[in-house]
């Protein structure tokens, strides 16, 4: 993913750092390629929604495209992008969004209070 607006994850040591680093907050990862609309449009819906979530979220983008990434690729199974995982004191949350994949949301949020809805369900 390429975003201006969004902090954007290229580094096995970034993704790390920023899971172990994001104490007491719901840690939001979206995984996704930065050639990609629907890619692009998350971001926009992701900036959009950030500051109003800022308080109980973080949010963060991570390059699908990048090779040190792709240890987190194969281990969340992301085969179809955008995909989202999200975190909170550093263990990976799941949830039931009524598919067969509890480990994260495949697709994306198309307006913003989509989004801040499913991250006010972790808090």
């Amino acid at each position: 993913m390429s975003s201006y607006l969004l902090t954007v994850q290229t580094k096995k040591q970034e993704v790390d750092a920023i899971i172990k680093g994001t104490i007491n907050k719901v840690l939001v990862l979206c995984f996704g390629h930065a050639s990609d609309p629907v890619c692009l449009q998350l971001d926009d819906v992701l900036f959009k929604s950030a500051r109003e979530v800022s308080k109980f979220a973080s949010v963060a983008l991570v390059d699908n495209n990048s090779n040190e990434i792709q240890v987190y690729v194969k281990y969340f199974d992301i085969t179809f992008i955008p995909s989202t995982v999200f975190f909170f004191n550093a263990h990976h949350m799941k949830m039931d969004f009524g598919t067969a994949d509890l480990t994260k949301w495949v697709g994306a949020y198309h307006k913003k209070q989509d989004f801040i809805d499913v991250v006010q369900v972790y808090i």
